[in-house]
């Protein structure tokens, strides 16, 4: 198996915990969100309704979507409430000299290009 490619997004001095980032890695939209668990990143785009999820909130590993309220685990991306009820996909993260670094999960399905 092929060694994921990482892109570096954030220093980690400048997400601090509790915060979220919005990025764009190869064209897709991910949101790396900094809890007392670590640093995980998630698709920036809710399931159920398409909605921006960096304009929504972060509550420890819970990620609340700003349009339904649907909720979501910065952990894995399974739903932990709804509207939604397809998990969000999850993407791999390390930390190499001070910069957060995510790559992309092949597997994880296209997002929608218009909403």
């Amino acid at each position: 198996m092929a060694e994921p490619s990482f892109a570096p997004v954030v220093a980690l001095a400048d997400l601090r915990p509790g915060r979220m980032r919005a990025c764009t890695i190869d064209g897709r939209e991910v949101l790396v969100c900094h809890t007392k668990d670590g640093v995980f990143a998630v698709d920036n785009i809710c399931t159920h309704a398409f909605a921006r999820l960096h304009e929504g909130r972060l509550r420890g590993t819970r990620l609340v979507c700003p349009l339904h309220g649907a909720s979501f685990d910065v952990r894995d991306g399974r739903v932990l409430q709804g509207p939604a009820t397809e998990a969000l996909p999850a993407h791999a993260v390390r930390v190499t000299a001070g910069r957060i670094e995510v790559a992309l999960d092949p597997s994880a399905p296209p997002q929608p290009s218009e909403y």
